[in-house]
This record gives structure tokens, sequence and C-alpha cells, in this order.
């Protein structure tokens, strides 16, 4: 149908079904022949954590293809661990071949098993057992499903949190560079958002800083006592493995120990293994609490740093990297704009990862005597989207704290449209000590700076409280060039140059040496902006 052929009206519902989840084919002679035909592809929800944010990294360790290996990993660890401790029916050939799958994993076969026993591990096991056939009789032996399904949590949550850490870490190198180059550059200080007495643009970002240290040793303390849940059996009482044992419950212990040793959960110094002291079928679901509360804590710290940018943003004091030149669209509407996107969709994560915490307490909180199944689906979405969301976020924070950009003209335009009022003490001082009268001073100021204050609100005009003091004969005393160097803002800035080399010097740098290899792993995924 050419142009000529086209009808004089639109008939928008012969195109368009609302009611429908997808358009309707159009009617004959409509142009197309049929719908898209990769319309069919899409047809299913994604998570746009994943599909659009979420980090290749952090996205691989909470992955089908990581799970289900650890799965196999600790089935191997139990059964060697029981082969150590003598039972006869386990053979070195028989785990060979274990270790030979652990990572040929068929999806579909064992997707296909779950659909028949509604269990996903018995469908993994009976999917293990398929490629490792002489195994097959003794995998999962006295086990119970937790022992993968809680195990394998501990061991992502582990992964994850190792490289939280050295984002955290990467986090800390780019903003200490940023906090030395501006430790003395005065700025306007803020409290409820109204000018208050001065700081400097480094030492308000040791405040950031500060808040991801926290973070940081909270990581290093959960690294170091994150338990296994070890080998507890059904409901925590180990009967299965004491009943493989013939009642030795040295053997019972000694196979905890010897898996916890193989999983990398062993405490070298106390010689003793880093598991659950007591279960009941699961870990208690606190661990998972205070994982999520850690996470939530780095989010905070996030979103104060990028709603702090946002608000300095609105200044024009600093940006977030804006990518102009190659082409970066603040706004569809506005072209002139230079929206700080970063950052906001940094405190957009960051608002919902604060929120899953609530999850962790709730399951805490009503895990029925030994354990009841109503955690499982909530834990499957809420610990690794916590994971997924910190990984970005930081990803985020450490793109923006590169690239920041200082306007420091504007900085000293609104540090000096505010000065003259936070120095009329000094100036009332310098007057007295030159033998003028304290009151009749205070008094003459009071009414200059009122006056100052009508014209800057009423008029919208800059401050003239200067002029008004130098055209003034009381203040004769610091007339001229003196007047000027009282109001200069280093003056007024406290210790907080010193504060801030103090800081980095003795709190962060140390940091930054010791964990030198992680400083030097690169960020392998970019932002996309």
């Amino acid at each position: 149908m050419n142009n000529d052929e086209l009808p004089l009206s639109f008939e928008f519902d012969k195109y368009v079904n609302l009611n429908s989840f997808v358009n309707t084919p159009p009617p004959s002679g409509g142009g197309r022949d049929d719908v898209n035909p990769s319309l069919k592809d899409h047809l299913r929800y994604e998570h746009p954590l994943v599909q659009r944010y979420a980090t290749a990294e952090m996205s691989s360790i909470f992955s089908p293809a990581s799970k289900f290996t650890l799965w196999r990993k600790l089935w191997l660890a139990l059964s060697s661990s029981q082969m150590e401790l003598g039972l006869s029916n386990i053979s070195a050939s028989q785990l060979h071949e274990m270790a030979s799958q652990l990572h040929n994993i068929d999806f579909t076969k064992a997707n296909d098993y779950e659909k028949k026993f509604r269990h996903d591990v018995m469908a993994h096991v009976h999917t293990f057992g398929e490629v490792a056939p002489s195994a097959a009789p003794i995998l999962h032996l006295g086990a119970t499903s937790c022992y993968v399904g809680d195990n394998a949590d501990i061991l992502q949550m582990k992964l994850g949190l190792q490289l939280v850490k050295s984002k955290l870490i990467k986090v800390l190198s780019v903003l200490s560079t940023f906090a030395e180059q501006y430790k003395d550059v005065p700025t306007l200080g803020y409290t409820h958002y109204q000018p208050a007495q001065l700081t400097t643009v480094g030492k308000r970002c040791t405040l950031w800083m500060h808040d991801f240290l926290l973070d940081y040793h909270r990581v290093v303390h959960e690294l170091e006592n994150l338990p296994l849940r070890g080998v507890k059996g059904t409901t925590g009482t180990q009967a299965s493995f004491l009943e493989l044992f013939e009642g030795d419950h040295a053997k019972v212990r000694e196979l905890e120990t010897l898996v916890a040793k193989k999983l990398g959960f062993y405490d070298e110094a106390t010689g003793k293994p880093r598991v659950v002291a007591v279960s009941g079928q699961t870990y208690t679901r606190k661990i998972d609490y205070h994982i999520l509360s850690l996470l939530s804590a780095i989010s905070q710290s996030a979103y104060k740093m990028c709603g702090d940018l946002r608000l300095l943003s609105n200044l024009k004091e600093i940006e977030e990297p804006f990518d102009d030149k190659g082409g970066q669209v603040g706004s569809s509407a506005m072209p002139y704009k230079r929206n700080p996107m970063r950052s906001e969709r940094a405190c957009s994560l960051a608002r919902y990862v604060m929120s899953l915490p609530i999850n962790g307490a709730h399951t805490t909180a009503t895990q029925w005597l030994e354990r009841t199944l109503d955690d499982s689906a909530v834990r499957r979405i809420v610990l690794p989207e916590a994971f997924l969301g910190v990984d970005v976020i930081l990803n985020l924070v450490i793109n923006i704290g590169s690239g920041l950009v200082v306007w420091p003209n504007v900085i000293h335009k609104h540090v000096m449209e505010e000065l003259p009022f936070m120095a009329t003490e000094v100036i009332l001082m310098e007057c007295v000590k030159a033998g003028g009268d304290r009151q009749e001073l205070h008094e003459a100021m009071r009414v200059h700076s009122f006056e100052a204050g009508r014209v800057v609100k009423g008029q919208g005009l800059a401050n003239d409280l200067l002029v008004r003091i130098g055209n003034d004969p009381l203040f004769a005393a610091v007339h001229g060039e003196k007047l000027m160097n009282l109001v200069n803002p280093t003056l007024f800035v406290g210790r907080a140059v010193e504060q801030t080399s103090e800081f980095l010097k003795e709190e962060v740098m140390p940091v930054l040496e010791e964990e030198k290899e992680l400083l030097a792993k690169e960020i392998v995924d970019g932002v996309n902006v």
C-alpha cells in the first residue's frame, strides 16, 4: 500500500489491543505479513538487576553452574572424608569418577528429574549419578538436602564477600586520591542543608570514606568468622552419621572436621573447624540476616556519598563524570542538562538492597522448631539479589569516584557569599583589640548584617557586608587589606586539612598497604551509563 492508497482516517483499535500483553497482528493489508517473529523469544520477564545491571563476576558466583558445581564438590568432600574414616563401601575409583564429572552437568536432565521428583537435590543426585555411575550408590550418604543447600549458600556468600571486599578496597583507594588532592580547598559546610562553618572538599570526602572503611572492617570480620553449616544430619543431631560409623562419636566429629578442612573452613590457630556449633536441619538464618545487614550498610554508605554528590551537582560545585564529548544525553527533553544519573542509579539500587534485611529478619524469626520450608523461596531471591545489587553499586561508586569533576571557582564564590557573616566575630575582636567598644561594635555589626541579608534575599544581589564594614569608621582598625586578610577562607576551616591527612595516613593507608594485592586486581566490569 502506497501513500496514495492510505485511508484518510486511522482506527487505533484495529492495530492495538491494550487488554492484551502483546500487539494483535495487523489486519489484512496493514503492510506486514505477521508480527515480528522474534517477539515470542521475549515473552518472559527478565530481571533488570541481572539483565541490565549485574556484573559478570557476581552473576557467575550465584549462577546455576556455580551452585550445582558446589553441590558436587560438597558430595565429593563428604564421600572422600567418609572413606578416610574407614567406610569400606567407598573406593578411591568412585571418588576419581566423581571428581572427573564435577563440571559435567546436564541441566536439561536435572530439570526433567526435578519435574518428576519435585525435589531439586534428588534431581541433581540422580543427574550426577548418571555421569558417575560407580559412585551413584554412595552419593549423599547420610546427608540431608541442607548439607548441599546450606553449605553451598555459605560458600557462595563467602565468594561474594571476597569480591565485595576487593571493590571496597578500590573505593577507598580512588576516594583517598580525591581527598588528598582537595584536602585544602575550603568549601561551605552544611548542617540542615543550611550554610555552616567551613570545611574542605577533601575533609568532606573522608566522611564518605569513613563509612566505607567501617564496612570494610565488617566484611573482614564476616569473612574471618563465617561458619559452614557442616555435617549435621536431618534435624541437626548427626544421627545418620552416627549410625554409619556404628556409634563412634569421635569419627562423626572428625567427619565434620575433615569436610570443613576440605572446604576452607578450618582454623589452624585453634585446631577447630569453623562450623555452626549446633543446628536444626538448617544453620540459623540469623547468619543470613547478618550478611544482609552488612550489604545494607554498604548500600547506606554509597547512598550517603551519591546523595551528597547529587546535592553538590545542583550547586554546580562537584559533578560526577559526564561523557558529553562521547554523546551522553542528560535529558531527552532538555539538552543542556547534566543529570547525575550514575549517582541516582547507585541510590536507587541502594534503596532496594537496604530493603532486603527485613526478609532475613522474618525468616530468622519464623523457623519453626528444627526448620520449616517457607524460608526456601525467599532466600533464593533475596541473598543473590543483595550481593548482585551491592556489586553494581560499588562499581558505580568506583566509576564516579575516579572521575569526579570539581569546580573550585564556583565553590569559592559560594564560600565568599557566606563567609562575611561567619567572620563577624573575628572582625569584632580585631577592632576591640585596637581600642573599640565591643557593645557599640556589636550593634553596628548587627545592623550591617541584617541590611546585607536583606540585599541578598530581597534584591538577589551579592553579599555587601564587607563593603558596609569597609565604609564604617567604627571599623577603621580593619579597613583595607587587613579586612580581606581576615576573611581568607583558609582561616576558617579549623583542622580540616590536618584531619584529612591524619585519617588517610593512620586509617586508610595501612589498609590499602595490607590489601595491595586486592588493590592491584582489575575491576573487569564497566558501568553502563
